[in-house]
């Protein structure tokens, strides 16, 4: 992104619109991702296929099933993505207009901006992972959410308001770290293709994808305990939750299960990551380009 500040609305707007177009595309893999996630771990030790899983899936349940929480996953872009990318732009340039703007000040931006738009958005993020999985589940567990208006209800009224941020530190940190490793690098990536002579809508698709695939390596795992702490149902007999803290459940998972079970569903996961940051880049390049063309 051009250095040249535009007005906050306008980042926000574009950021949040280019979110939901990437989310549409996206969403079916997500709830794949999500399930193959918590499978595994209803499964411990049981090697799950990505084709296979999203086939039997599709057969048991239909391919309408995978658009399940897709109103939560819009509403979460609508908060998130606005956010995230919306403040990193505004603060890049607000620094931009003391110091020069580098690699470790994108970092910085990124980080912040992630960490405040995932807190933001926490209860669309529980509702999301809710919905999403609410179909997997043995007959007995579903929750049977009508929609995410019913969902956010039922959780506030029966589990409290606090549910909502439950496995929020998971989300907080695995936002940070997607800021940091997603749109920092992104923008650095920009700078890099544009020096290589890859210019326009190549630069944008190449720097895309390349954030998108560090950003899947390095979160994989927050993903997984963000899932299992947003899902889990205390202990029928103690009342006690398994899962209580990020670094707690991962040593868990990983002690239990081995370090690999944390990046099971990584391939809908990258899907995921890598396929709505090409695309929500891409639209947010677009409107934002529409903007500048329409102001001169």
């Amino acid at each position: 992104m051009s250095s040249q500040s535009m007005p906050g609305w306008v980042s926000f707007t574009t950021s949040g619109v280019g979110g939901i177009f990437g989310w549409i595309f996206v969403h079916p893999v997500n709830t794949l991702g999500v399930r193959m996630n918590l499978a595994s771990a209803q499964n411990p030790g049981v090697k799950l296929n990505f084709l296979s899983f999203a086939q039997s899936t599709v057969k048991e349940n239909g391919f309408g099933t995978l658009y399940s929480g897709i109103g939560a996953g819009i509403w979460r872009q609508v908060f998130y993505a606005s956010s995230r990318y919306g403040l990193f732009q505004i603060f890049r340039d607000t620094m931009a207009k003391y110091r020069e703007v580098d690699f470790a000040s994108r970092l910085f931006c990124a980080t912040a901006a992630g960490g405040c738009a995932a807190y933001i958005s926490c209860p669309c993020e529980v509702s999301l992972v809710r919905m999403s999985n609410d179909a997997n589940l043995p007959v007995a567990d579903r929750r049977n959410y009508k929609s995410v208006m019913d969902c956010g209800t039922r959780i506030a009224r029966e589990e409290g308001i606090a549910a909502f941020w439950r496995g929020s530190t998971p989300f907080v940190t695995r936002a940070c770290l997607v800021g940091a490793t997603q749109v920092a690098t992104y923008d650095q990536f920009k700078t890099i293709y544009s020096g290589f002579g890859v210019k326009g809508n190549l630069n944008v698709v190449c720097s895309s994808f390349t954030a998108g695939l560090v950003y899947s390596i390095i979160t994989m795992p927050f993903e997984s305990a963000k899932n299992r702490m947003a899902s889990q149902k205390p202990d029928p007999v103690t009342g006690e939750l398994l899962y209580k803290g990020t670094i707690q459940t991962i040593q868990t998972v990983a002690g239990r299960e081995g370090a690999a079970t944390l990046y099971n569903g990584f391939l809908p996961y990258f899907m995921r990551c890598g396929g709505h940051t090409v695309l929500m880049f891409f639209m947010v390049e677009k409107l934002q380009g529409m903007y500048k063309a329409s102001m001169k």
